[in-house]
């Protein structure tokens, strides 16, 4: 069973940074396409950050030159490097698969003075 571990969150001032991590056990993630998601309060859970088993990387507009995702094969995890961090980041991240429904605990990023 495939299970995700999502860590490093916490509070953090405008213009800060924070790094993310995602453990997973019950599969290797460098064969797998890797997402993180993020879900502001009230609104449904959004896709902002991916990396292909290949190394190619996308984002979302929203955090497009202030986040980059990467992947430590060796760890098996994969993290979410959070640079110039605005209000409007707070959220609770999450990392998945796609078309994976079994999500982890997620890790809360708040951003305020």
């Amino acid at each position: 069973q495939v299970q995700f571990v999502e860590s490093g969150g916490g509070l953090v001032q405008p213009g800060g940074s924070l790094r993310l991590s995602c453990a997973a056990s019950g599969m290797i993630l460098n064969r797998n396409t890797m997402i993180w998601y993020r879900q502001l309060p009230g609104k449904q859970r959004t896709l902002i950050a991916s990396i292909t088993s290949g190394g190619d990387t996308g984002y979302a507009d929203s955090v497009k030159g202030r986040f980059t995702i990467s992947r430590d094969n060796a760890k098996n995890t994969v993290y979410l490097q959070m640079n110039s961090l605005k209000p409007e980041d707070t959220a609770v991240y999450y990392c998945n698969v796609p078309l994976n429904t079994s999500w982890g605990p997620g890790t809360q990023v708040t951003v305020s003075s």
